[in-house]
């Protein structure tokens, strides 16, 4: 792969936000760090208590989770789960600008792609994503749940993951439950301001890409540029097909494509990152109890260039490549967020209004050069993209304690997500390079459809409403024995369309005189300039007439129950049962007045009862052991189920739905031993196993000379594995009057083994395929995508209890995993895999005071290995390049303030 010299001094600054939040019992000044005695000190309930840090929680069927005192110090001792819980405090050990860098840290958990965190290597699909306990939509066309690299954690008071089930919780759990918790009524009154600058040795200072866009590109938002043209929304708002003849596809094609959104322009020197962002809280006494407003905000502006070298091969032994190219894409991400919350505590009840607002962005630029079939010609490509990703969500929860032994909770939420992607542009131009040839020495776009230059524009849009709400009551049956009933609803309503156009000229467009043909070689906004459109008769084709736009509807009706208690001192439990009643639909909507005829529908009417029990023995103080079971349920997510093509703009694939789907049931077991040697220090190992019926996978087909992925329902997956895990702190003293310092090691190994299982007589649905035998898309014994045999996170450092200062190691190693399947043919080809490697990052945190202002001080190294985006296929001794490239090494500063 080609390499680009790199650049090691740039600056990059996270959204750093350093603010006392309701997370924290104990408040720290700007700029200090709470201080406890040594953790090393042996449990003495004698001793004089002092405030522990204390962790808020808002899950359904019971808000808090709280560690106070010297007797319970770990939360996940605890509880009466298998959980991990990151504190406002822990997440900005990691030094990590958005959530999901910070829960790659956490045991058993991996980030794939742009924030999508897997747990125990499964999917998404298998991993439930909630926000102070409440479902969001999802503003990605091809996933369930939301990138979590959209939330940065200065907003985020604390992260829970849990992996086993609880009644409590919507049955879609597979994996486990990330409940994401934001920030409330603050302690104290503050103002925290942060800025800096970033960039990567790949990307800043070096030559990149871009294009003009609009005006205000840098904000994230379009200025009207990007307005469907005139012509072409008449033609939308008309109901006609292209294909009747009767619309005037010239007039719309010389609209399309202009400088400002199809002009690739090199960027000799790329700059470096900004980013910015504030917080503030103030709380008033009123009436009987306290009122709270806080908020907080956000922008950055990120460059990130890649070279990645793009194989695809049709043979089973890889022996032959159907196309070969090496690309430079820059992609231009701005993100802006913003959180207002109000909240009001009176004894011991409380009511939060919560709203969060987020808006990403990815302006990308895309060059391309390679060829097809192994032959001498060769093809330059172009695309050029704005995808505007938004999420609005407004919360409403309420905690009421009515008696000493009732509690009744409620909560209500509605968020809408949205995905715009206009003018999705792609050019390709085709040099022959034959002698035979008189331009064969040039590259040309004829614009005969792929043949001999090819162009096109999309236009895609995703519109997701979901209303949800809850309640839950609980009631103390005895001192150890609480009761906890409750009942949820969700409403989700989610409309997508796309539309593809092909632009096309006359078959005698390059047979003419020499200076006609002349024009193929044109830039694309000439090429298709209205005068060449209207004088050479360019017309216009649209790829998909049969299912541009579909909607989607998920009613989910739930109840549960659940018992939470002691038997013995020694003996906890957490059982209960959830029912759900559940009606998935999908259809396409009428575009056309001519309606065609579809059966690319969906239909899911199904109901559960989902049983789960967790029971925990002390085997002696500080240690216990858990055993825990329970079933669950995965559904199809809505893409996967729409019969509509989709292209992925960061992996550069196609992909199509499949309406035939059906849910998977999961059967899950686990015991784990616990050893708490102290405050926050613990050791633990565990083992797991799932059974999934019908677990929705991916497979390839070959369509249209690109091998496009859809889905189907495998006939049984199983999945096993243990887990290590070990949180040890070693106290140095005070070393030359610096304070209490001590040795930060925290370690996990998560090992996770799974495999399909594929017999002769199983049967799939494939919508409009001809085959059901399961065996032609599925192979036995192959592993889930996205699953890594082996994950370990390492973190090691120092940090001092008297003030801010912090100095952290952080490796995250994850084993080979299959992201695609290889053709199924016979014989078959061997599967995508992914090579994550070592990454070894370095953090540092440090708190001072500069002319009587506390400040802190954050500096970042990551991937100081270089370690490199590897995709590929092998076969004995020959590998092909499915999407590699060089990622760099990334430095980075900010610098945060708390008035």
């Amino acid at each position: 792969m080609a390499t680009m010299s790199r650049l090691a001094g740039a600056l990059l600054i996270t959204s750093a936000l350093t603010m006392p939040t309701v997370a924290f019992a104990q408040q720290a000044d700007a700029g200090t760090a709470p201080a406890d005695l040594p953790p090393t000190e042996p449990l003495d309930e004698q001793a004089d208590v002092q405030e522990q840090e204390e962790v808020e929680v808002s899950v359904p069927g019971g808000s808090e989770i709280v560690v106070t005192g010297r007797a319970n110090r770990n939360i996940e001792q605890s509880s009466t789960q298998v959980l991990s819980v990151l504190s406002s405090e822990q997440i900005a050990r990691t030094g990590e600008g958005n959530i999901a860098g910070a829960l790659s840290r956490v045991t058993g958990l991996s980030v794939v792609g742009s924030g999508y965190v897997y747990v125990r290597g499964l999917g998404d699909r298998y991993s439930l994503a909630l926000l102070n306990g409440s479902p969001l939509p999802s503003p990605e066309p091809l996933k369930r749940v939301v990138p979590l690299d959209l939330f940065p954690t200065g907003v985020i008071a604390s992260s829970l993951v849990q992996k086993s089930y609880s009644a409590n919780f919507p049955g879609e759990f597979g994996g486990g439950v990330i409940n994401l918790t934001t920030k409330a009524i603050p302690q104290d009154d503050f103002l925290t301001i942060g800025v800096g600058v970033s960039g990567d040795s790949f990307t800043t200072g070096q030559p990149g890409l871009t294009y003009y866009g609009s005006s205000s590109d840098w904000t994230g938002y379009d200025n009207g540029n990007r307005d469907i043209a005139p012509a072409l929304q008449e033609f939308f708002d008309s109901g006609e097909r292209i294909s009747s003849g009767n619309v005037d596809t010239s007039a719309i094609a010389g609209e399309l494509v202009t400088s400002r959104n199809a002009v690739i322009q090199r960027y000799r020197n790329m700059p470096v990152n900004f980013s910015a962002s504030f917080s503030g809280g103030k709380s008033f006494p009123l009436a009987d109890g306290d009122f709270g407003v806080i908020a907080g905000g956000g922008y950055s502006n990120k460059y990130l260039t890649r070279q990645p070298r793009q194989q695809v091969s049709l043979s089973a032994d890889l022996s032959t490549l159907e196309s070969d190219f090496f690309s430079t894409t820059t992609d231009q991400r701005i993100v802006v967020n913003g959180l207002l919350g109000f909240g009001y505590e009176f004894g011991e009840n409380t009511i939060r209004w919560t709203n969060l607002y987020i808006h990403d962005t990815l302006k990308q630029a895309r060059t391309g050069i390679g060829n097809r079939q192994e032959t001498a010609a060769d093809f330059f490509q172009q695309r050029t993209g704005f995808y505007e990703r938004q999420l609005i969500d407004t919360q409403l929860v309420g905690e009421f304690e009515v008696t000493p032994a009732l509690s009744v909770e409620f909560r209500g939420a509605y968020a809408n997500s949205k995905r715009d992607a206009p003018y999705e542009l792609f050019f390709e131009y085709v040099r022959t390079n034959s002698a035979a040839d008189p331009f064969g020495q040039y590259f040309v776009n004829r614009l005969n459809n792929g043949n001999g230059g090819d162009a096109g524009v999309t236009f895609s849009k995703l519109n997701e409403d979901l209303w949800s709400g809850g309640v839950d009551v609980s009631y103390e049956l005895t001192p150890s024995i609480k009761l906890t009933v409750g009942g949820a609803y969700a409403d989700t309503h989610r409309t997508s369309s796309r539309r593809d156009f092909t632009f096309l000229a006359p078959n005698d467009f390059m047979g003419q005189p020499a200076i006609i043909s002349a024009i193929g070689m044109l830039r694309p906004d000439f090429l298709m300039g209205p005068n060449v459109v209207d004088t050479f008769g360019i017309t216009m084709i649209e790829t998909d007439e049969g299912n541009p736009a579909f909607a989607a509807d998920l009613v989910n009706r739930a109840g549960y129950g659940k018992l939470t208690g002691s038997l013995t001192d020694a003996l906890s439990f957490d059982v209960g049962v959830r029912y759900e009643d559940a009606q998935q639909d999908v259809a396409p909507i009428q575009v056309f007045t001519d309606p065609g005829a579809s059966d690319a529908t969906t239909n899911l009417d199904n109901n559960y009862w989902l049983p789960a029990a967790t029971l925990t023995y002390e085997v002696q103080p500080g240690m216990q052991l858990r055993l825990s079971g329970s079933k669950t349920i995965a559904r199809p997510q809505f893409r996967e189920l729409i019969n509509q093509p989709y292209y992925d703009p960061e992996t550069n694939r196609p992909y199509r739905g499949n309406p035939l789907l059906q849910d998977s049931q999961l059967y899950n077991g686990e015991a784990r031993f616990e050893y708490y040697l102290g405050r926050d220090e613990r050791v633990s190992v565990s083992g797991f196993y799932k059974k999934i019926d019908n677990p929705i996978e991916a497979f390839i087909s070959p369509l249209n000379a690109n091998l496009t992925t859809s889905y189907a329902n495998a006939p049984e997956a199983q999945l096993y594995g243990g887990e290590l895990e070990v949180q040890k702190y070693f106290g140095l003293g005070d070393l030359a009057g610096e304070g209490y310092r001590r040795i930060v090691l925290i370690g996990n190994y998560t090992y996770t083994k799974s495999k399909l299982k594929v017999g002769p007589d199983d049967t799939v649905q494939v919508y409009g395929a001809a085959s059901t035998i399961a065996s032609d898309y599925f192979r036995d014994g192959v592993p889930l995508t996205g699953q890594s045999d082996h994950i370990v996170n390492l973190q090691f450092g120092l940090e001092n209890e008297d003030r801010l200062s912090q100095q952290t190691f952080l490796l995250t190693y994850a084993s080979e995993r299959v992201v695609s399947r290889g053709l199924n043919g016979t014989p078959p080809q061997p599967d995508v895999v992914e090579k994550p490697g070592v990454q070894l990052d370095f953090v540092a945190r440090e708190g001072f005071d500069l002319f009587g202002r506390a400040l802190e001080f954050k500096a970042e190294i990551r991937n100081i290995l270089g370690q490199d985006h590897e995709e590929y296929q092998q076969s004995g001794d020959r590998r092909i390049d499915v999407n590699s490239y060089d990622v760099g090494t990334s430095v980075a500063l900010s610098l945060s303030t708390t008035f």
